[in-house]
């Protein structure tokens, strides 16, 4: 997934998530924009409130979309004066904002009012075939994203090199695919803006109510996908 015609890269603000770019591409790039949600603020209730969703997207998500876009700007001018230097300086900002940006992006559509329940098909007989059971994977996901220390993601990827699914965390807003090479599946934000005016500082309540609201077609259809 990586062009490796370029020493940098960039975040797609594709919902893949995937690092497809070389920085030089910035001189003609357009803005990375802040999505629409597929469905209101309000319609996850009660299992994720309407305030928490409109801060969440309209504050925290256009924050990394605005910072990331002002990071580039800064890099296109350290790329045409030469300045190596402030190119890597550069990195640490566009990883955390690239990667919140990549991350809610998948997220959003992680979730859905119709969700919940467990998956079908083939997801489903991958899940028990790298976990045993649907309810052992969802108790190692849960455990995984409750563990986090401080703030991060919990993620359910694919192993292409290896055709498995795995568990990881990652932190702050560490990209998974960026950082560790697995395909983002199902992405479990446990920021503490994600759930504290609702949860306060009880992630596993958390964390149990948004089992509710898993959106198993996105996930599935992501899993398609990258078996491809």
């Amino acid at each position: 997934v990586l062009n490796k015609t370029a020493s940098f890269y960039f975040f797609s603000s594709r919902s893949s998530g995937k690092l497809i770019a070389p920085l030089g591409c910035l001189l003609s790039r357009q803005k990375h924009t802040l999505p629409d949600l597929p469905y209101d603020y309000g319609a996850l209730e009660p299992h994720i409130n309407a305030e928490i969703m409109q801060l969440h997207h309209s504050k925290h998500h256009a924050t990394y979309v605005n910072n990331l876009n002002v990071t580039e700007e800064k890099y296109k001018e350290a790329l045409a004066k030469g300045d190596v230097t402030a190119q890597v300086s550069l990195q640490p900002a566009l990883k955390f904002n690239g990667g919140g940006h990549i991350n809610h992006t998948i997220f959003w559509t992680n979730l859905s009012p119709n969700g919940g329940g467990e998956p079908k098909g083939e997801l489903m007989e991958a899940i028990k075939r790298d976990f045993g059971s649907f309810a052992n994977f969802k108790e190692k996901l849960t455990a995984v994203s409750v563990g986090v220390q401080g703030s991060g993601w919990g993620w359910l990827g694919y192993n292409k090199e290896q055709g498995r699914l795995q568990i990881a965390a990652c932190a702050n807003q560490d990209p998974l695919q960026g950082t560790t090479g697995l395909i983002p599946l199902l992405g479990i934000d446990v920021w503490e803006h994600a759930y504290y005016l609702q949860y306060k500082n009880v992630r596993p309540d958390y964390l149990k109510a948004i089992w509710n609201v898993i959106n198993w077609e996105n996930v599935s259809s992501r899993y398609a996908s990258c078996k491809k």
